[in-house]
Order: structure tokens, then C-alpha cells, then sequence
């Protein structure tokens, strides 16, 4: 069975850090590729990064200052985020797809957590 538990999400002030984890599980991890997504209140769910064997890691959201990074041995993947803003405010989660190469749409993947909300107050 295709875990995803993401931890690491929280309050924090503007301009402050967080490093999120996806803990996955069930599958072989550096066969897949996976993407980090967040969700706002009222909007769509966005892509965040991603990254996989075939293609690296790629940013689709937080104009440079997410960084995306994963540790086979401990078959887990990272979100680095630096200055955060309060837009960044939204559930992360993490996701999964058996197909190697990332995509930037939630449709892409058929594995998801059940998300961790990352507060960012002004």
C-alpha cells in the first residue's frame, strides 16, 4: 500500500523558514516521481515542485525560494522554504505518480498525503 505522510508545516512569521518532509512508503521510491502541491482556501490546488531520477528536481512555485530535495536511503523528500510570505499560507502536500517524469498538475499523480498546513502570518 502507497503511503505519503507529510510533517513540518506550522506557524511562522514572515520572512521565516520551514522545511517540510514526505515520508513515502509502499512503493519504490526512487521509481517515482514526486511533486509537492498547496492548496489556499477558495483556489485551486497548485504545484509546487517536484522531483524525480529521470528529470531532477523543477520549481513551479515560490520563485526561487523553495528548494526540493529527497534522501533515498531514508526514502523521504524535502521542501526547503526561505522567506516566506503570507500568500504562501495553504495545506501542502505531497504527492506521487509511478510515472517517472514530473508534471505541474495535480492530475499527474495518483498517490497523495493527507497534507500539512503551513501558516505564515504578516
Amino acid at each position: 500500500e502507497v503511503q505519503l505522510v507529510e510533517s513540518g508545516g506550522g506557524l511562522v512569521q514572515a520572512g521565516g523558514s520551514l522545511r517540510l518532509s514526505c515520508a513515502a512508503s509502499g512503493f519504490t521510491f526512487d521509481a517515482y516521481a514526486i511533486g509537492w502541491f498547496r492548496q489556499a482556501p477558495g483556489r485551486v490546488r497548485e504545484g509546487v515542485s517536484c522531483i524525480s531520477s529521470s528529470d531532477g528536481s523543477t520549481n513551479y512555485a515560490g520563485s526561487g525560494r523553495f528548494t526540493i530535495s529527497s534522501d533515498n536511503a531514508k526514502n523521504t523528500v524535502y521542501l526547503q522554504m526561505n522567506s516566506l510570505k503570507p500568500e504562501d499560507t495553504a495545506v501542502y502536500y505531497c504527492a506521487a505518480t509511478a510515472f517517472p517524469l514530473c508534471g505541474s498538475m495535480a492530475i499527474d499523480y495518483d498517490y497523495w498525503g493527507q497534507g500539512t498546513q503551513v501558516t505564515v502570518s504578516s
